[in-house]
């Protein structure tokens, strides 16, 4: 449309097109990796000489490795400019962390990083998680990306984040994107401290990034061979039973190989070699899934697993169902236990008018999954005191206790209809 031509009353003006943000560009020469000692020592001697909290990052090999490693650590601090450390380099890196000497480290999604970095010997004693704190602001998008863009307007490319960065050397251009990811931390946690600030929501994330210093990871999964994409195609106990096996056999190699267990075998042909077992070794062999040379390299591994899976007891075959820990899946509530799923309605309501009162994702006022555990089990004595001892016990941190307690004890209290 030009700018002679009128809308017409029935049509829409297009949304004006937003420009391109301007790249994120390094401020100074790419650094070298770390990977030796003399280079590490000047490395602690400079960040320890820097000013300010501490920005890092760390990329793994997900998709490639079994194991969650870093593989690379970036490090800036004003002062010091960035480091780039390869960590498989050094037995632990404890000397960076007599560096840090106590300061604020900022992090973006901290548990995706927390435990990789334990490993290698550093811990925090103060964090601020951009990631975090973007979602207690309720911000529409909270990635790195999303985030640099909305308060600095730059765009940071993340097209290197699937990478395997255990590779060695690594490209020139993945460094300069492992090295933009704390570039602008610092900036970046002040901006968004500000808006903390502004909306009466610090105290809030100073008491979540305190709980994020105790993150030990998510809890182990009992039953983790369920997690097989497509399980649901597996009919019956039996067939159960032998995906377990495999499951358990491809684990054992994956983890001693240190591979990614889809590149031992994809867990499609775990559900075609369950679902029909072969009847023989020959037979396995001659299997379309078993042409590829990743799989085929373990052949006698899977069948010993189908074997032992053929030859589990009838009463010791896995349950057609998960157990799980708690209550039962929310839509079962109502034939299982109706007056739990009236209580469940009833707090969801008042969790969600709490939440919008305060501008807050749902999620992050409080866990559905505790919310889901008191509905179902409630104090024997509901009342704000006992509510709020349950919520605490669970882990709820004192702002959400005080935002919710008061109504979520009622609508736990009322009788159903």
């Amino acid at each position: 449309m030009t700018s002679d031509e009128a809308i017409g009353p029935d049509e829409v003006a297009p949304e004006p097109i937003r420009p391109e943000s301007p790249r994120l560009e390094l401020r100074d020469p790419l650094p070298p990796v770390v990977d030796t000692v003399a280079q590490l020592d000047d490395t602690c001697e400079r960040i320890a000489a820097g000013t300010g909290p501490i920005a890092l990052d760390a990329e793994r090999a997900s998709g490639y490795r079994y194991s969650q490693r870093a593989y690379l650590i970036q490090v800036r601090r004003e002062g010091a400019g960035t480091h780039l450390i390869d960590p498989t380099a050094f037995d632990s890196l404890v000397p960076l962390d007599t560096a840090f000497d106590g300061n604020e480290w900022i992090l973006h999604a901290a548990t995706q990083d927390l435990m990789c970095l334990a490993e290698v010997g550093l811990y925090p004693e103060k964090l601020f998680d951009t990631e975090l704190a973007g979602r207690l602001l309720n911000l529409p998008r909270v990635g790195l990306a999303a985030l640099v863009d909305h308060y600095l307007g730059l765009s940071l490319a993340k097209e290197f984040s699937a990478a395997d960065w255990s590779t060695r050397p690594l490209p020139e251009p993945w460094l300069v994107y492992a090295a933009l990811d704390v570039e602008v931390l610092v900036e970046l946690r002040d901006l968004i401290d500000a808006d903390l600030q502004a909306a009466g929501k610090r105290e809030w994330a100073a008491e979540e990034f305190e709980a994020l210093l105790l993150f030990q990871g998510p809890p182990e999964r009992k039953e983790p061979w369920r997690r097989t994409s497509g399980i649901h195609k597996a009919r019956g106990r039996r067939s159960l039973g032998i995906v377990r096996e495999i499951w358990e056999a491809r684990d054992r190699i994956a983890e001693a190989r240190d591979t990614t267990p889809g590149r031992i075998l994809p867990d499609a042909s775990i559900l075609e070699l369950a679902t029909s077992p072969p009847n023989d070794l020959s037979a396995l062999k001659s299997l379309r899934i078993m042409r590829n040379r990743g799989p085929r390299r373990f052949v006698s591994e899977w069948f010993d697993a189908i074997e032992r899976g053929l030859a589990i007891d009838e009463l010791k075959l896995p349950t057609t169902n998960q157990r799980i820990d708690g209550p039962p899946p929310p839509r079962a509530w109502a034939d299982k236990n109706p007056v739990a799923a009236e209580r469940l309605g009833r707090s969801r309501e008042v969790i969600v008018a709490v939440a919008e009162a305060h501008n807050l994702p749902t999620e992050n006022l409080i866990s559905p999954q505790l919310v889901r555990n008191l509905a179902w089990e409630p104090p024997a004595e509901v009342s704000v005191e006992t509510v709020a001892a349950a919520l605490r016990d669970q882990g709820a941190r004192e702002w959400q206790i005080g935002l919710i307690v008061d109504q979520l004890a009622e609508a736990l209290a009322l009788p159903s209809s």
